[in-house]
């Protein structure tokens, strides 16, 4: 069985690794988080934000040209398509919910891609909440639109401008603040990484995903079980929802598409399941990227979403345990799946999901196989990056 234990490791990988002050916040969450979300209140609330303010379920779509072209049965779960454009909503409508009962009256986040960010902050204007997101300096500069949507709903964006300037950085200051606010904020981690409960919780939250393709499968195959999921994974955790209820079904294979930057081992890249190594980022043990003494090696990706030295602890545990199945993906191949989807399918979703939808280039499947990949949100904020390499690949 792979899950989470009660001290919240799967297998080798997790626990919760944290500064002294933050033991009360960390203690009140481990201890209170699984009664109140299975309270039927609170599910009948979450419930029902999901339908009626996110949008779900959302669509699964058998992309019929891709699939002619693959020569496989490709289904898309279309969480591009939910409010705010990505899966990150699941989250953040579960956690603000979480909040409240906790009596909570600050909301923090951390962003790469922004999605995250936007999703935090359009929930927290839903609630009536300050709300405050950091995002690295560099992030905020490739994904402006998503910096804009933050500080329209409310919230304030503020820049990291340590280390690399990007996602790892952003989640370091919001864990400063944290620290320094204890008793009234909370802390909307936006995937699944960091201390026990937090990737626990994220999934549940996102387990929504897989949920819903099961019975949509059903209907539209027959079969509640296609042969392969496939999605990116940066922290995870749109693939942890995308996996959660074919966790232990040993007939379905787990793709984990990762961001090899411009290679490997070029030097830069973000591909954890190959560079990293057993350690410790961000109150949780898990594989990163690091070097032989322990300090942070910098991620690289074009991808903002997938620029993190690290995964979440179940995705190392999935791959350590062979359970998944890793693949990294470089820019050039990743913006090479851009241009040829939006062509075929007529939809583009973000650079972090075209990353999976490379990995049909090089998976193997039979013809027959009912293969889904994870959308996990759209374009929109990518479209500078990809008009910038338009040239490039459409001569």
């Amino acid at each position: 069985m792979i899950g989470i234990d009660e001290r919240g490791y799967y297998g080798e990988f997790g626990g919760a690794y944290i500064p002294e002050m933050l033991h009360p916040n960390i203690a009140e969450l481990q201890a209170e988080y699984v009664g109140i979300i299975n309270e039927p209140g609170f599910q009948r609330e979450f419930q029902k934000l999901l339908r009626d303010y996110v949008g779900r379920p959302s669509p699964l779509y058998l992309a019929e040209r891709l699939s002619e072209h693959y020569q496989v049965n490709i289904y898309l779960k279309r969480e591009d398509l939910n409010h705010t454009g990505a899966h990150k909503i699941n989250n953040t409508v579960g956690q603000i919910l979480l909040a409240k009962k906790l009596g909570k009256k600050r909301i923090i986040a951390e962003t790469g891609a922004g999605q995250h960010g936007v999703a935090t902050a359009t929930v927290c204007a839903l609630m009536g909440m300050p709300c405050v997101v950091y995002m690295g300096a560099v992030d905020i500069k490739r994904q402006a639109p998503n910096v804009s949507r933050m500080r329209m709903l409310g919230a304030e964006v503020r820049p990291a401008e340590s280390g690399s300037k990007t996602l790892k950085d952003a989640t370091n200051e919001a864990i400063r603040d944290w620290i320094n606010n204890p008793v009234d904020t909370h802390y909307i981690i936006g995937s699944v990484v960091g201390p026990h409960p937090y990737p626990d919780m994220v999934a549940r939250f996102q387990s929504v995903i897989s949920e819903e393709m099961k019975w949509q499968l059903e209907e539209q195959t027959g079969k509640p079980n296609p042969d392969a999921v496939v999605a990116c994974v940066g922290g995870g955790s749109n693939a942890a929802g995308a996996y959660y209820h074919y966790l232990n079904e040993k007939g379905v294979r787990l793709i984990a598409v990762e961001a090899a930057g411009k290679g490997v081992h070029s030097g830069e890249s973000a591909a954890t399941s190959v560079l990293g190594t057993r350690g410790i980022i961000h109150g949780s043990r898990t594989l990163l990227m690091q070097t032989k003494d322990g300090q942070i090696v910098e991620p690289y990706s074009l991808s903002a979403g997938l620029d993190y030295p690290g995964i979440g602890p179940m995705h190392a545990h999935l791959i350590a345990s062979k359970r998944a199945e890793p693949i990294s993906i470089t820019d050039e191949d990743a913006l090479r799946a851009a241009y040829f989807l939006s062509r075929k399918e007529g939809i583009i979703p973000a650079l972090e999901t075209f990353h999976a939808l490379a990995a049909l280039e090089v998976m193997a499947y039979q013809p027959s196989d009912v293969v889904v990949i994870c959308l996990s949100g759209r374009g929109d904020k990518d479209l500078a990056t990809f008009i910038q390499h338009f040239d490039d690949y459409n001569r």
